[in-house]
């Protein structure tokens, strides 16, 4: 999250020079992706929320796809207009408005990847996912109850969540070449902000032949749009391509 989305907003930079953005961040500890970590670090949201907002940002993000997803099913909505309204009673709120000039929720990496699929229309997908199996299980089953069904994906199994950060993205197309994703409509190649994907976004477009995401890809879009800004950058594929600059937010 905090290499790849400021990737996303610099390239977005050269296309709109006139746009300057800046990045902050707080912290929630998770150092073993477990579902009991998950769920310690979910419960320090609200302090970070508050932080951030101190900063008054003009939209924030929650950088954990599998701490919301293994909280329960649909929890991303529930997580967003909490975090929101955290920002709104520290007199900061964040996102402040939207294209339809109503305040909108935090994105949350979960949500945006379930809004991203929708977006681009997708209804049936493969993923990769650095997670252990169990866990991976628990992101199907959250995308299944969102309508998007899974025809194949893969768990990486790696628990220290410093070697999902270290893992090497030029691995990925070809995990993904390796999934059953024929039928798929596009191909999630992270389904985590933490295991890096952005440079070889667009190298799996070109080999697999499909719309190819990844959780940061559709944060960064769905972060854009909460700023009511044209959800477009170079080098971030599909959807950030410009063919969705102005899709709306989630209802």
């Amino acid at each position: 999250m905090e290499t790849e989305v400021p990737a996303i907003l610099r390239a977005r930079q050269a296309i709109a020079p006139d746009e300057r953005f800046t990045f902050h961040s707080s912290r929630m500890r998770m150092t073993h992706v477990t579902p009991e970590q998950l769920r310690t670090m979910d419960a320090d949201s609200d302090r970070c929320a508050l932080e951030l907002s101190d900063a008054r940002v003009d939209v924030l993000g929650y950088a954990c796809l599998v701490a919301i997803m293994s909280m329960g099913l649909g929890y991303h909505r529930t997580s967003e207009q909490r975090l929101h309204t955290r920002t709104v009673e520290n007199g900061a709120p964040a996102p402040v408005v939207t294209s339809a000039g109503a305040p909108a929720p935090v994105v949350t990496s979960a949500g945006a990847l379930v809004h991203g699929l929708h977006t681009i229309g997708a209804k049936k997908i493969a993923l990769l996912a650095p997670y252990m199996r169990p866990l991976t299980r628990t992101v199907v089953d959250y995308l299944t109850h969102e309508g998007i069904e899974v025809l194949d994906y893969e768990a990486l199994e790696i628990p220290d969540n410093l070697d999902v950060a270290a893992h090497d993205p030029a691995r990925l197309p070809g995990l993904a070449r390796a999934l059953e994703y024929a039928d798929a409509d596009a191909v999630v190649l992270s389904a985590c902000v933490q295991m890096p994907s952005l440079g070889a976004i667009e190298e799996a477009e070109q080999l697999l032949g499909k719309p190819v995401v990844s959780a940061a890809v559709c944060t960064a879009h769905q972060l854009l749009r909460a700023l009511d800004l044209d959800a477009v950058a170079p080098g971030a594929g599909h959807l950030l391509s410009g063919k969705y600059a102005r899709a709306p937010l989630p209802g």
